[in-house]
């Protein structure tokens, strides 16, 4: 290329993180260092920074369906594809992406469940072509505010950002709550005019409470995503208009649930059929998370898969206060083993995706230990594969599939998650053909954000730029 829960219980809690104020410091200090070290494109683009680009002799993946356009020309146009063709004419001025006949353009690729909330997971996401997230709660209002706007409007490198308030029944998991339905439609009413897109549920909602967020979201155009609430169950929280389940295991503690059996039990397969028909008549989407899931069983009960976990490479790219959260969860001191559900989720998730139930991909990071922004998005493409969905439903869940669930809940949102014209530019160059191998995804040769161009070097430099931050502060693993 040239250039011209595992239990109710077992959700991360921040009860077990240090002082507040202490978090706060350190993540004060590494915005700083990576203020400084940043380079000056990536921050303030200057005025006549290039706003038409030609990928000239690429190879495009476009999603809307299992085939590849052989050596074409995509034209992006004020962050918009505005063309595709094998001959077309490249516009005067514009910036020349050379693809030489081998590279092959895909579309960016999405995490719709993340707790990231630093201009730093942001440029981390981005190095590593995530092109657009879902920040599923508890981001400072300041991130929801600033960096979030400034992402979105491509004043900082980072992905399409879109927020939901996450709103529980009781303080047990640390989370806001209400406790009546007026303070229940108060909240989505509040939740909107501070710019959130969606309302998350949590476990323990009354019904009333969750009744009044599902009819206040449908009045305010507030969708409700989130997880399994206890008192409701999965099959009316979606006969209600809850348009996306968080978690696939959210299953397991619902509609699966029998209190009759072994903590660690798998769920009946059985019950499979009806959950995948409930699913479908209300045309909810589900998060295949699987590697999130794999994650917290590899871990459980065992400190030293934690230490190996602070030492992985792209650990450095986690905050000096999020390896401090790691090192303090809760995992590694449990008892028993989840192999037997993990088993059961990857059947379950198989099954979901060859039913057609339509699946985005999510990956809790950075809030388990051993998830890191962007990176834990290629381990869930990963982990899909070797469960038994071929490489297109994996790559679909985090492109297509990913963008027609946000088509379906946000009523102004530019589309995206394909390559046609009038979609976001959000475009990943790889080496190779992603359904060949998904791995080439993890090394790409550049990446489009909503129109901005970031080659590999400019990818790398973030990356390090970031690194380079939080070893400034001096605190290791």
């Amino acid at each position: 290329m040239t250039c011209n829960r595992p239990g109710r219980d077992l959700l991360p809690s921040r009860a077990m993180r240090p002082a507040v104020w202490h978090l706060a410091a350190w993540r004060t200090i590494a915005a700083l260092a990576l203020f400084a070290a940043a380079p000056l494109r990536a921050d303030a683009p200057s005025k006549d920074a290039v706003v038409t680009t030609a990928f000239v002799h690429v190879n495009v993946l476009p999603m809307d369906a299992e085939h590849v356009l052989r050596d074409q020309t995509v034209i992006v146009e004020n962050g918009r594809i505005t063309a595709i063709g094998p001959e077309l004419r490249v516009p005067p001025k514009a910036r020349v992406v050379d693809g030489h006949g081998t590279a092959f353009l895909s579309p960016g690729l999405a995490d719709m469940h993340t707790h990231a909330d630093t201009r730093n997971d942001l440029a981390v996401y981005l190095a590593n072509g995530v092109t657009t997230v879902l920040n599923m709660g508890e981001a400072s209002p300041g991130f929801i505010a600033r960096d979030r706007r400034r992402a979105n409007a491509g004043e900082i490198p980072g992905p399409h950002v879109y927020a939901a308030f996450m709103v529980d029944g009781s303080p047990q998991y640390g989370h806001f709550v209400v406790t009546t339905g007026e303070e229940a439609r108060a909240l989505v009413r509040l939740a909107r005019t501070n710019g959130y897109d969606f309302i998350k549920v949590y476990n323990n909602l009354s019904p009333e409470c969750f009744e009044a967020l599902a009819d206040e979201g449908k009045r305010r155009h507030m969708p409700i995503v989130g997880h399994g609430v206890t008192a409701v169950g999965l099959e009316r929280q979606l006969d209600a208009g809850q348009v996306l389940v968080a978690h696939t295991e959210e299953f397991m503690y619902t509609t699966f649930a029998d209190p009759d059996a072994p903590p660690d039990a798998a769920p009946d397969a059985a019950a499979i059929p009806r959950a995948i028909e409930f699913v479908r008549r209300d045309r909810a989407f589900v998060t295949a998370d699987l590697n999130t899931y794999a994650t917290i069983a590899r871990q459980w009960g065992r400190p030293d898969v934690v230490g190996q976990f602070l030492h992985m490479r792209q650990t450095r790219y986690l905050s000096p206060d999020r390896r401090i959260a790691w090192k303090n969860e809760g995992y590694a001191r449990r008892k028993g083993s989840l192999d037997a559900r993990l088993t059961f989720l990857k059947r379950f998730t198989r099954e979901l995706a060859d039913a057609g139930i339509p699946l985005v991909t999510g990956t809790d990071a950075p809030a388990i230990p051993g998830l890191v922004p962007g990176f834990s998005l290629h381990d869930d493409l990963r982990a899909l594969e070797d469960a038994g969905l071929s490489r297109y439903q994996a790559l679909a869940a985090a492109t297509r599939t990913s963008g027609e669930f946000i088509a379906r809940s946000i009523d102004d949102a530019v589309p995206f998650g394909t390559i046609e014209p009038g979609r976001r530019a959000d475009l990943v160059l790889s080496a190779a053909n992603p359904l060949d191998d998904l791995a080439t995804l993890r090394e790409p040769l550049g990446v489009m954000a909503n129109g901005r161009w970031y080659p590999k070097e400019e990818l790398d430099a973030l990356l390090e730029n970031v690194a380079a931050a939080y070893e400034a502060v001096s605190l290791r693993p």
